[in-house]
């Protein structure tokens, strides 16, 4: 008789980078209210999260941001532990190695995006994806673009994830 596959739950973090300062100033600059969001994916016991440094993993909530101001479940996965960090690794030295980390158009987001389909066949919700093209319709994005183009974001806290040393 077949083993049934266990499952293991998936959740994403959702950190307000601004601590709220993003929610109030955003209507008199853009016009609506936003929150600079950063995302993480839970599973497997770890955190994992892409910025300017490459994929990394820590203990949940285990970076300098503390805990997170959000946690959505985005279900269960049947991927085993093993399967997952063979896929994060393809991931670090293809499509979100550190050298390709941008804030508007490639980042923590679309990383959390990307691993979340893999996981459950779900995307994590729009109005965190939606963000960074909400804020370029605006003209004070488009003022502040190259100024938040050249800026690199890396959560203090996590251990860079490589194929050589598993999650840390």
């Amino acid at each position: 008789m077949e083993e049934p596959l266990a499952l293991h739950p998936v959740k994403l973090y959702v950190y307000d980078l601004s601590k709220g300062m993003a929610r109030r100033l955003s209507p008199l600059m853009l016009g609506k209210s936003t929150a600079g969001a950063h995302t993480s994916i839970i599973v497997h016991k770890d955190e994992f999260f892409y910025g300017s440094g490459g994929i990394s993993s820590c203990a949940p909530g285990g970076t300098l941001l503390g805990p997170p101001d959000t946690v959505v479940d985005l279900g269960n996965t049947e991927v085993t532990e093993e399967i997952f960090l063979e896929y994060l690794s393809s991931l670090g030295e293809s499509m979100f190695r550190g050298e390709s980390y941008n804030l508007f158009e490639h980042n923590c987001n679309t990383f959390s995006n990307e691993v979340a389909q893999f996981l459950t066949g779900k995307k994590i919700p729009s109005y965190i994806t939606d963000l960074p093209s909400e804020v370029l319709a605006t003209p004070f994005g488009q003022a502040l673009r190259p100024l938040l183009d050249s800026i690199q974001i890396q959560p203090p806290g996590g251990n860079t994830f490589s194929r050589h040393n598993g999650q840390s």
